[in-house]
């Protein structure tokens, strides 16, 4: 018990997934309690309290990693740390010139958040039996909450009426997060087909229930990248789940009648969709303002919360250099990923989590998403992980090569043997 302890608090992978289940997981249950009225907002909205409470270990355990190994300091580190010292030069300067400071808060918060992911994610081994079990525990937890305390047919914890702090009380943007974080760390590892499909079968019901139309939209998209990566026959796989997908739009009309009314469905109709018309509102003021402000901008321009809610706000808030930066940090290991580790032989469950969580994350910047949206610091955690196994050997495909030769003649390997025959 001791020995177990003992490495238990000095492993990074420990700290990281301590951090990794409070920060996702936690928050869901934490949220679960406070809206049923069993306990009181003693964390206040928990994110920002328990992010403060882990960042200062996941960065002495990082600095400890790249202390012991160098290499662990690769390209994706530099890029992103270099992005994040621009982020807050920015916010730095704005803050002084008198910004908003509830928009200059935000902004702060938003860069804790992505550097603890990032800290996570270049810690944690998530293919661990321990953070697992942990996960899958904690995903079987999160549904059976969903489900038993769904309302006419949507999981909305206010409408108990139970809560003591109800202004503190998380969105369903907060527990679908939590869900659909936890859920893609724990399905890129799972390499049983059959769990995969019942993984898919109770995510996408949860998710649905919980309104949550982005996470809903990202688990779909998500669900192809993974099975055709695991596929041996993916050509074919392709092929088929196409022509699935053309044979069920046929039937939308069927499927949707057996349903229960949910805000998703607003994606079939989004000009019926209050939200949606609002951020289309709020996209084209972002637009109004690139075009009045190309180069740098005009930080914190809009009333806190009336912000993009897609990667046009990085423009807004950090100029055309802040949004090609951020771009290229998403698109960039994104697309090497694809062209150098999607189509091949070997599987790699550290390749498809880094890959699984690019492709979303972009999807979502694109979409819907602020673009301080702490997937970014996932993405690239996840994606450094990766390129340092695969430049050092552990997700490195092998070399069928012959060797290359020590001599280029005999008689440079055997000096002492005579003249040569003639």
């Amino acid at each position: 018990m001791k020995r177990w302890l003992k490495r238990f608090t000095w492993s990074g992978h420990s700290v990281g997934m301590l951090a990794f289940l409070a920060l996702f997981p936690g928050f869901f249950f934490y949220h679960t309690l406070l809206g049923l009225g069993l306990t009181g907002a003693f964390l206040g909205g928990y994110f920002a309290p328990v992010s403060l409470l882990v960042a200062l270990p996941l960065c002495f355990f990082y600095a400890y990693k790249v202390r012991r190994d160098q290499a662990q300091l690769g390209l994706p580190d530099v890029c992103f740390f270099l992005y994040i010292s621009y982020f807050l030069l920015v916010v730095t300067i704005q803050a002084a010139a008198g910004a908003n400071p509830v928009i200059v808060g935000n902004h702060l918060l938003g860069m804790l958040f992505i550097v603890n992911l990032f800290f996570i994610f270049r810690l944690t081994d998530f293919n661990r039996a321990d953070l697992r079990l942990a996960a899958l525990a904690s995903l079987a937890g999160m549904s059976a909450i969903v489900f038993a305390y769904a309302v006419d047919g949507a999981f909305y914890l206010s409408a108990h009426g139970t809560a003591r702090n109800p202004e503190s009380l998380a969105t369903y943007q907060g527990f679908s997060r939590s869900y659909l974080v936890t859920f893609m760390a724990v399905i890129a590892f799972c390499r049983s087909q059959p769990l995969r499909l019942l993984l898919y079968g109770v995510a996408a019901p949860t998710l649905f229930v919980n309104t949550a139309r982005s996470e809903f939209v990202a688990l779909l998209f998500l669900a192809p990248i993974i099975e055709i990566y695991y596929s041996r026959r993916k050509l074919l796989l392709s092929a088929v789940l196409l022509t699935l997908f053309i044979v069920l739009s046929f039937y939308l009309d069927a499927l949707l009648s057996m349903l229960p009314d949910n805000r998703i469905l607003e994606l079939l109709d989004l000009s019926q969709s209050t939200s949606a018309n609002k951020r289309h509102h709020l996209s084209m003021y972002a637009l109004n303002t690139i075009a009045n402000f190309p180069a740098f901008g005009d930080y914190a321009s809009y009333t806190p919360g009336f912000y993009s809610h897609n990667v046009l706000s990085a423009w807004v808030d950090t100029g055309l250099f802040g949004f090609l930066f951020v771009l290229a940090l998403l698109i960039i290991p994104t697309a090497q990923m694809f062209i150098r580790g999607y189509l091949l032989r070997k599987q790699s469950g550290g390749f498809l989590l880094a890959f699984s969580f690019a492709c979303v994350t972009l999807l979502l910047l694109v979409n819907s998403h602020y673009f301080t949206d702490m997937l970014i610091g996932a993405t690239l955690g996840a994606y450094s992980t990766y390129r340092y196994g695969r430049k050092h050997g552990q997700h490195r495909a092998p070399d069928v090569r012959p060797s290359t030769p020590r001599h280029p003649h005999l008689r440079q390997a055997v000096p002492a043997a005579g003249p040569a025959r003639p």
